[in-house]
């Protein structure tokens, strides 16, 4: 038996974590059952910490020794089977740490820029040094910035991190990267370049087009070391230019390049800053990357405009060769479809008024050199499939090519089915869900770029099944932490994004939105089994359920809500300002909710406390456990006052049905009459769908959960509006923020690109296929019906790949499904037969 895919922080040898105590995982291969692990650690050429012979089926463990800064840590880890017969060593994994003490830095802040005008875009700055080496051996460069940064030494890219060192609340978290450059290093003289551009820092930002959201500066923090001591710091010797080719960069209004001025020069001395080093920080996740590559297609639009079509809707930038005369211009503008008339369109993601500087242009202007021209865009990105091209070049011989830039992630998890537009439908997920986790999950990659809580909160579970997303949304919790308000509530958007205001404080405390911060970490605890998620985001949970406590002890200021005989009403939210279901479909103003608020709300806040109960039970804290259950408990009899007659709900809106059914608000016989009646409105409505942004994810599972199968089917494969195959039938290649994003005559409108609505891709994997996991604990129970022939559905999970797929043969249904080694799995059949079954893999029948 033998440990693979070993993990430390839940990467591959990550370089650069501040972790005290690293989790290191594994999976296994070969045999059946671990039974013990040992786990040995080298430093220097010196075991550092064996962990001993621990008994135990769990593939994780905790580092056990203590930790110093720059230490590298080479690990490996060997199982005992079931037989007691102990496996070879796995193969070494490694970890190095950061700086751990902020006498480890070194370093000062340097601003390349004399002079600043913050209210004009400007070029890049151009920083410049040079250093003396002797032969070494071992090398590291700790780097970050305010802006974004390309380091280069020697000639030759620092890393392939793009757009460092990310995003963050760079007021109170700064993350710094490490990289080790001991290959680009030589003997004597050395050559270092720095390219700062404006980032996420300064650039235009969010709807509101809002600049200068944590400073006006740009500014450098180097510092190399080699074997051990530093050989180059950023300090005033170094000198910089605003003389280069990049005369604008903007994250999100794009760049000019000037290919003619790629000789800089005019350098000039820098400013050294007291800015401070209390802020910098490990990013503990994934680097940002470079990925997928589109190649351009140049089409003709009947109102004869040079278009670009790259085929797939993404986030990232681009990258192009033409031939040109010097002087010559080419204008790029980005969008993410064609209208109604078939011309490139950038309106539908615009709100041009609200903008500070009239819209997201995601352009880029380049003035030619003689001869071969290249670029590659550096310091934006954008939401895109098309490009509008505006020049006078021969494009003959040119080449473009879209290039797609999110956190690398792996896809962990596969689907697949009888029907096209089904599996259309999952590849637009799993690319919606990459155009949007660019270090943080954002709503879409063009007009806000806003990393909500509640969109969070309603996919989580289905990225987890998607991607290796997991270092992404543990470092998105730590910004909706360090965001939150002293009273508990939880800023929608964490980092920020625009200029605070009045009204965006207030929608801070708005039900299923904050409550992300308890249902994330719980959704990610129960599917990875690191306690730690639990323990970093307790202390937000518990403030923010305090909030809601709070809010429920508020009395409407309407007289007709206030004489209203509620016994329970300090147990029912019924003030305060939320967002609600949220976009529920035929209701005219987004901001005009159907679903009436109280009810939300106290759903919300039976359910979390619920969960929030739980977790204090799981960290052992029973104090806690108990208050926070007694307060769910009377929540949802508060939430049965007012939503039902004796636990009969009436409404013609499913989300009203569907929310009390998956939150357990209803006693058992109630819920059966609940879903079925909420499968009535569903046929009702012609097997639409009517739920709101909150209640959609979870309506298949209620459906099928219940044994209305055939209408949780027929809305999956809904084609017509409001449905989830409308948009894959109208040719969209990621999930939009609207069902009706491009409508019947082709109109488009809001973003093309939100993953939110692709949550019914867990369903996919948790119900069609039936694969689940809790920990160590898979159960397998697919739920197919004839309207598909086959699924099978894969996924990577902590444990292992898991596979769990079905297809009708005749009169019988054939399921095949393997399971991990160190795991067993219970597999539940349609026909209510129940089975253990062990690892490898198995294909079991039944008849229809």
């Amino acid at each position: 038996m033998k440990a693979v895919n070993l993990k430390t922080e839940h990467m591959e040898n990550p370089v650069g974590i501040d972790a005290a105590k690293p989790y290191l995982s594994w999976t296994c291969r070969d045999g059946k059952r671990q039974r013990a692990y040992e786990i040995e650690a080298i430093s220097n050429k010196s075991t550092v910490w064996k962990s001993g012979k621990v008994y135990t089926d769990h593939m994780h463990a905790t580092y056990g020794s203590v930790l110093k800064s720059r230490q590298s840590v080479i690990w490996k880890v060997r199982l005992w089977d079931e037989k007691e017969e102990v496996g070879e060593w796995s193969e070494p994994a490694v970890f190095e740490m950061g700086l751990l003490e902020e006498s480890d830095f070194h370093a000062k802040w340097i601003n390349p820029e004399l002079e600043c005008d913050p209210t004009v875009h400007k070029p890049a700055s151009y920083l410049r040094t040079s250093f003396d080496a002797d032969k070494i051996s071992d090398a590291r460069l700790y780097i970050t910035c305010h802006g974004i940064y390309e380091a280069y030494l020697n000639g030759e890219r620092v890393g392939s991190f793009v757009l460092a060192p990310g995003t963050s609340s760079y007021d109170k978290f700064l993350t710094y990267q490490t990289y080790d450059v001991t290959q680009l290093i030589k003997k004597g003289k050395n050559e270092v370049l720095v390219i700062l551009g404006d980032g996420w820092y300064r650039s235009c930002s969010g709807v509101d087009g809002d600049r200068n959201l944590y400073g006006e500066d740009v500014a450098l923090y180097f510092q190399l070391e080699a074997d051990g001591e530093v050989i180059c710091i950023s300090d005033e010797n170094w000198t910089a230019s605003q003389n280069g080719p990049l005369r604008e960069n903007d994250m999100q209004q794009g760049e000019t390049y000037d290919a003619n001025m790629e000789k800089i020069t005019r350098f000039h001395p820098v400013k050294t800053e007291k800015f401070g080093l209390k802020n910098l920080v490990c990013s503990n996740s994934h680097p940002i990357a470079e990925r997928e590559r589109f190649e351009g297609k140049i089409i003709q639009t009947p109102n004869g405009e040079t278009v670009i079509d790259y085929g797939q809707n993404l986030a990232g930038y681009v990258e192009f060769t033409i031939w040109a005369h010097e002087g010559d211009k080419i204008v790029l503008t980005h969008g993410e479809t064609l209208d109604e008339n078939g011309n490139f369109t950038a309106e539908n993601f615009q709100d041009r008024k609200r903008h500070k500087e009239g819209g997201t242009e995601q352009r880029v202007t380049y003035i030619c050199r003689e001869g071969q021209n290249h670029y590659k865009s550096r310091f934006t990105i954008w939401g895109f499939r098309y490009a509008k091209v505006e020049t006078d070049i021969d494009l003959t011989d040119a080449s473009f090519t879209s290039i797609a830039v999110y956190s690398d992630m792996e896809q962990i998890g596969t689907f697949e089915c009888s029907d096209t537009y089904v599996n259309q439908l999952v590849h637009n997920s799993i690319w919606s869900q990459k155009s949007n986790f660019c270090d943080v999950p954002t709503d879409c990659p063009t007009r806000e770029r806003a990393a909500w809580t509640g969109d969070m909160g309603v996919f989580a579970e289905t990225g987890l099944f998607l991607e290796d997303c997991y270092p992404v949304i543990r470092k998105w919790l730590g910004e909706c932490r360090l965001n939150q308000y002293e009273d508990g509530k939880v800023a929608n958007i964490a980092p920020k994004n625009n200029k605070p205001s009045f009204f965006s404080g207030m929608l801070a405390g708005s039900v299923g939105w904050g409550d992300a911060t308890i249902i994330v970490p719980y959704v990610m605890y129960k599917r990875m089994g690191d306690i730690r998620i639990l323990e970093e985001n307790y202390e937000m949970m518990r403030k923010w359920y305090q909030f809601l406590e709070s809010r429920a002890k508020q009395k409407p200021l309407n007289p007709v809500k206030r004489l209203k005989k509620n016994p329970y009403r300090n147990y029912t939210i019924e003030t305060g300002v939320d967002y609600g279901e949220w976009c529920e479909p035929d209701v005219e103003s987004t901001m005009a909710m159907r679903t009436p608020q109280e009810k939300v709300s106290t759903a919300y806040f039976a359910y979390s406390g619920k969960l929030l109960s739980e977790i204090a039970g799981i960290l052992g804290k029973n104090v806690d456990e108990e208050n926070y259950r007694q307060i769910a408990e009377n929540a949802k009899t508060a939430f049965r006052y007012i939503a039902t007659e004796d636990g009969k709900i009436n409404s013609d809106r499913q989300a009203e049905y569907v929310r009390a059914i998956a939150f357990d608000l209803l006693d058992r016989e109630e819920k059966a009459q609940a879903a079925a009646e909420l499968n009535q409105l569903v046929i009702n409505n012609d097997y639409h769908l009517n739920t709101g942004f909150l209640s959609t994810p979870s309506l298949c599972p209620v459906l099928a959960e219940y044994g209305y199968l055939e209408t949780a089917y027929k809305l999956l494969l809904q084609d017509t509006m409001p449905g989830w195959l409308y948009a894959v039938k109208k040719g969209a290649t990621t999930i939009w923020e609207t069902w009706d994003g491009i409508n019947e005559d082709g109109k488009p409108k809001a973003s093309l690109n939100h993953y939110s609505y692709g949550a019914v891709c867990g369903w996919l994997f948790r119900g069609v296929c039936g694969i689940r996991l809790e920990g160590n604990k898979i159960t397998i129970r697919p739920m197919p019906y004839k309207l598909l022939q086959y699924a099978k559905a894969s996924y990577g999970s902590p444990v292992g790949e898991i596979v769990s797929g079905w297809k009708y043969e005749e009169d019988k249904l054939i399921f095949d499904i393997e399971i991990p080694a160190n795991t067993e799995a219970e597999v539940i059949l349609p026909d209510g037969s129940a089975r253990i079954l062990e690892p490898g893999k198995h294909r079991l029948g039944v008849t229809e």
